[in-house]
């Protein structure tokens, strides 16, 4: 007969196999995956790039966080997620989150970009005040 030695037991081979193989599958099936580790550096930008245009349309849109949050049964904490592109979110809640802030909008539409509240704040954000020359500056122009 064989003896095993296992975290200071010691047993026969036959007594020990069935309960470290049960050990062993409970162990695996409680394990967490964190999504962030399992992907891709172009898929993590992705992410990061689909939250950060969740984030425009909820500006764009003029909604709170905490609005938007109510509005799609999410926590507020699960909407920070989502804008920052956390990857370990459910689908759905990135759906119900584009149908809280923009009804009937698809994620077609968002990544294309073609919300008008978007257009219009893209406008907002490349109007700059223009500043007059100082003197300095105006006889280094002339010629």
């Amino acid at each position: 007969m064989t003896i095993i030695k296992w975290q200071g037991w010691t047993a026969p081979d036959t007594m020990l196999v069935k309960p470290i193989l049960l050990r062993l599958i409970l162990a695996l099936s409680n394990m967490k995956v964190s999504q962030s580790t399992m992907l891709s550096a172009r898929q993590l930008d992705e992410c990061a790039r689909l939250g950060r245009q969740l984030a425009r349309l909820r500006i764009a849109r003029k909604i709170k966080q905490t609005d938007a949050a109510l509005r799609s049964g999410l926590s507020r904490n699960t909407v920070y997620r989502l804008e920052k592109g956390d990857p370990g979110l459910a689908f759905g809640q990135v759906l119900r989150y584009l149908e809280a802030i923009a009804p009937g909008s698809t994620l077609l539409d968002l990544l294309s970009e073609t919300d008008p509240a978007l257009l219009s704040l893209q406008a907002r954000e490349q109007t700059r005040r223009v500043r007059d020359m100082t003197v300095a500056e105006l006889k280094e122009l002339d010629f």
